[in-house]
């Protein structure tokens, strides 16, 4: 298999299928599943999320994922016990497990259950994700982008080139006009908070200098959305989104 780096280092992955990766969150602490979800979304994977054990196995059967991120400490079931469910669902399915346990017999239980790696709370985001994404190699179950191109409406994207058209003209974009431009992209029809995009594009918190969100959402909509129809969307009191011209 031959591996594609993007211009952070980073090679992407897709299904067999070219869909893209699809990955379970199940954690009870929902501020902590969807700090999760963005930063499996940001990596253009498809995510789920479930707050218990039931839920999890529900979820899983319907959504086929090719990781799953899975609490030990469930309030339903033990972390175990859903990946003995889950197991019997999806017998090769990768799983991650969270956990705030750090001792040594916790982490031979997990491993010896089936679970393929283990993850200590608290943990950096960027652990998780590199840890699945070995897990999800390793599985075989997806294959390396050969071109990471994304594509919202007429608006495309491309992440090797950093090339940006719409309508197949050229836009040129700065560095930071470009991450936005791309976080707003893989996550098309969602709404992303100023702390959101904050974190994820200029990765600490300018407390309160959040305007510079403002900022360069203005510069982003003259490049993009001048003379078009709009794509770049305000949602007051809760953050930006883009979406196909309409």
């Amino acid at each position: 298999m031959t591996t594609t780096t993007s211009p952070q280092g980073r090679s992407e992955l897709l299904r067999p299928d070219r869909s893209p990766v699809r990955v379970l969150v199940v954690d009870d602490e929902a501020p902590l599943a969807e700090l999760l979800s963005m930063a499996l979304r940001y990596e253009g994977w498809e995510v789920r999320s479930a707050g218990d054990g039931a839920g999890a196995v529900r979820t899983a059967r319907d959504f086929r994922p090719d990781a799953v991120v899975l609490d030990v400490m469930l309030p339903d079931m033990d972390g175990l016990a859903v990946l003995g469910r889950l197991r019997r669902e999806l017998s090769d399915v990768p799983v991650l497990f969270l956990t705030a346990r750090d001792s040594v017999e916790d982490r031979i239980a997990g491993l010896t259950a089936g679970g393929d790696d283990y993850v200590t709370k608290p943990f950096s985001l960027e652990e998780v994700v590199a840890r699945l994404r070995g897990l999800i190699r390793r599985s075989g179950t997806a294959a390396v982008r050969s071109e990471s191109t994304l594509v919202v409406g007429d608006l495309t994207l491309n992440e090797d080139s950093h090339e940006v058209s719409r309508g197949g003209g050229n836009i040129h974009l700065t560095a930071t006009e470009f991450e936005l431009l791309r976080f707003l992209m893989r996550n098309p029809r969602r709404v992303l908070s100023k702390a959101q995009i904050l974190d994820r594009v200029w990765n600490y918190d300018f407390g309160g200098q959040a305007n510079v969100v403002e900022l360069y959402i203005s510069y982003l909509r003259k490049k993009i959305d001048a003379g078009r129809t709009p794509m770049i969307h305000t949602r007051r009191g809760a953050g930006y989104l883009i979406k196909p011209g309409e």
